[in-house]
């Protein structure tokens, strides 16, 4: 089984390192290499934790500053960076020119991953997502930028992977989630203050769970696979499960009880049709239960039953 240790001895570039995501990973890639951490580091105390893991830091904003002072013979750039101000001007400088700019100024690497997401995907109801299914805004109604400037970037990668020659992954993120939170989280959350959870009324809400230590130890894989003509994939837990599914487990964990609430303008499914993930990277490990029990036991191990515990 491929593990992140892996890759070792390297010097790698992770962009966008504070999000809940990349942290573990430029934790577990700085045990072993020489990690390069880019991000705006508008707070202070946040390039302090980066620099804690043993990363070197880098201020920089995608959107417009100069990136050609970034370092040189970089082996992998993971690229995890996303902003949602809901400003389209920004964020499509961010997020889609960024990316562009980002593989430019690193592009004598081994792999470029970036990080994508599946609200690329137009809704389709309970159909699991195939990467060659219809794009779509997606996420409009919460985040409205956010699916028209993944797309964005996503076009932008290519370009610039099949321009430049840069073996380039795109991976596609369903649900990540782990002991440092995550959506079922938030649900939990939710759950303890009586606040309601608005589901699409197309029942159950399905979509993939992808745990911590998945994204983490997929990441050689990930590299691997990279090509210049770009390697697309989708990126999620080989389970399929719903919003339903994990609230009720999270009913059976702590006692608490969830508040449903139809809402059309709701996230509908986006469940991910993981055939060439398989084929590619091979499946995830860790099962959507075990891996909410051990979110709980870490984040919140006082709503637990005393069996759980």
């Amino acid at each position: 089984m491929s593990t992140i240790d892996e890759i070792s001895g390297c010097r790698i570039l992770v962009a966008g390192p504070t999000g809940q995501v990349a942290r573990p990973v430029v934790a577990r890639l700085a045990q072993n290499n020489e990690v390069f951490a880019l991000a705006r580091f508008s707070k202070s105390e946040d390039e302090a934790a980066i620099q804690a893991l043993g990363a070197t830091t880098i201020a920089a904003d995608l959107a417009s500053d100069d990136l050609s002072g970034l370092p040189t013979d970089l082996d992998y750039a993971l690229n995890y960076a996303v902003v949602k101000t809901g400003d389209f001007d920004y964020d499509l400088a961010a997020n889609g020119e960024g990316a562009g700019r980002l593989m430019m100024a690193c592009r004598e690497v081994r792999a470029f991953v970036h990080f994508s997401s599946t609200a690329v995907y137009q809704y389709a109801g309970h159909q699991p997502r195939v990467e060659s299914d219809p794009l779509g805004d997606n996420h409009r109604m919460m985040f409205p930028t956010y699916s028209i400037s993944k797309i964005a970037a996503e076009t932008v990668v290519r370009f610039v992977a099949h321009q430049f020659d840069i073996p380039t992954t795109i991976a596609r993120l369903s649900v990540p989630y782990g002991d440092n939170g995550g959506w079922p989280f938030f649900h939990l959350l939710m759950m303890k203050e009586g606040i309601a959870i608005d589901l699409h009324p197309e029942h159950p809400n399905y979509y993939n769970l992808l745990h911590e230590r998945d994204y983490i130890d997929k990441v050689p894989a990930l590299c691997a696979v990279a090509s210049p003509e770009v390697t697309t994939l989708n990126f999620g837990g080989s389970e399929q499960t719903s919003i339903e599914q994990w609230c009720e487990y999270l009913t059976e964990l702590t006692g608490l009880e969830p508040l449903f609430k139809d809402n059309p303008q709701a996230f509908g499914s986006l469940a991910i049709d993981t055939t060439r993930m398989h084929e590619l990277i091979g499946p995830t490990t860790v099962a959507w239960r075990e891996g909410i029990l051990g979110m709980v036991r870490s984040l919140a191990p006082d709503l637990l039953k005393p069996g759980y515990r």
